[in-house]
């Protein structure tokens, strides 16, 4: 049987003494610091990508803590996740800081490699082609301080031609923040995108953005999973897909309303837009989110409580935030689009319309019926909430099946 790692402490590390032979202190995860015969501190990863034990240095101690090394594993980790090595990453930066010239190429792609790993990996790829397909080839060889309001137009209308406005958009916040980071580590002083405002027509967004192709929403899950924040919102998003419940319906539940004898949540009326209970049923993967989060909020009222008092819950922004924060834009994906998600595959599939909308607590026209219906289709709905959760594990696993 394999011996149990005992995570480091700060005063472990701090107070490590040198012998004869490099040491190694393991925190878990792959994580160790070693510790030379010199005296030197390093902390360094192991981790596997296709097959292969690699190593990463992730810097000395005390300049990087231990709760920063801790950071940076899981940042590397979630890279592996989403099938991108952290030690090709970190060549990338590497060769981005050592470059001669200050290009607006050679910056672009430092930053882009910098912030990747906080983003999703199909974010991150629309990203940098973007860069490739239609800023590269005009001002990538450039000095970043020589590009002037008017250049950057005319990438931009380059773009805008092409009839893909909102695309435009996106290119000149990827520039803009390009620049912004040239000017914060002193290679620039000024971003000229800034005066481009209102240069551009707007861009027509969309109604409650979701995501419904197959292949996006395997990386969507994918990074949920890999979401570095507070374990409360990982697993309020964890649970989004698999539920597909209203925003405010799904931060405001609570303990008492979930029956794990019964596999069911009940939404009181009182909380539900259609002043009706809602029956949610809960698939064996909706059960094991709840389980893991009940020793962390289940002594509390609410299951996903606000991180500052458990006497009420998450913020209204939490999921839609940390969506953000993952790299998904206001108009790719938001904290509703997880029903619309789930409304236009599960009709795709062919599952029985009518039980389709009574799931998703669309409200009856006829208030006498509707007080009676919340547990209509039942069965129906149980056996389409349990393949659901399968689908979507299926999409996260890389089986594309519609």
């Amino acid at each position: 049987m394999p011996k149990r790692i005992v995570p480091l402490s700060e005063t472990k590390v701090r107070t490590a003494k040198p012998k004869k032979s490099p040491q190694k202190l393991f925190d878990g995860g792959g994580l160790f610091l070693l510790v030379t015969p010199s005296g030197g501190k390093l902390w360094n990863l192991k981790y596997r990508f296709n097959g292969k034990e690699k190593k990463l240095s992730l810097g000395s101690y005390p300049e990087i803590s231990l709760a920063e090394a801790r950071q940076r594993r899981e940042e590397a980790r979630t890279l592996v996740a989403n099938e991108v090595d952290p030690g090709e990453i970190k060549k990338a930066q590497q060769a981005a800081e050592s470059a001669q010239a200050d290009t607006f190429e050679v910056i672009a792609r430092e930053w882009h490699s910098r912030f990747a790993p906080t983003w999703a990996k199909s974010h991150a790829g629309k990203i940098i082609r973007r860069f490739e397909l239609y800023v590269f080839p005009w001002i990538g060889t450039k000095e970043i301080t020589s590009i002037s309001a008017k250049e950057m137009l005319e990438v931009l209308r380059r773009v805008e031609e092409k009839g893909i406005i909102e695309t435009a958009h996106r290119i000149q916040q990827s520039c803009g923040r390009v620049f912004r980071y040239a000017i914060a580590t002193g290679r620039a002083e000024r971003d000229p995108t800034g005066d481009l405002r209102g240069a551009l027509p707007p861009a027509n967004t969309k109604h409650m953005a979701s995501i419904i192709d197959p292949r996006e929403i395997g990386g969507l899950l994918r990074a949920i999973d890999g979401y570095n924040g507070s374990i409360v919102t990982r697993c309020a998003l964890q649970l989004a897909p698999l539920v597909f419940v209203r925003p405010g319906e799904l931060r405001h539940a609570e303990w008492t309303e979930i029956d794990f004898d019964a596999n069911e949540w009940r939404i009181p009326a009182e909380k539900m837009k259609s002043k009706f209970q809602h029956i949610v049923p809960l698939s064996k993967q909706s059960v094991k989110v709840l389980r893991e989060i009940m020793p962390l909020t289940g002594k509390g009222r609410y299951v996903f409580p606000s991180p500052r008092t458990g006497n009420r819950p998450m913020s209204d922004n939490a999921v839609l935030a940390a969506l953000r924060r993952m790299g998904y834009e206001k108009d790719e994906m938001s904290g509703h689009g997880f029903r619309s998600m789930a409304s236009t595959l599960l009709n795709e599939q062919g599952w029985n319309r009518d039980a389709i909308e009574r799931q998703l607590a669309h409200t009856e026209k006829n208030s006498v019926r509707a007080s009676y219906n919340f547990a209509e289709y039942l069965p129906e709905r149980r056996k389409m909430m349990q393949s659901w959760a399968d689908y979507l594990d299926s999409l996260r696993l890389n089986k594309q099946k519609r």
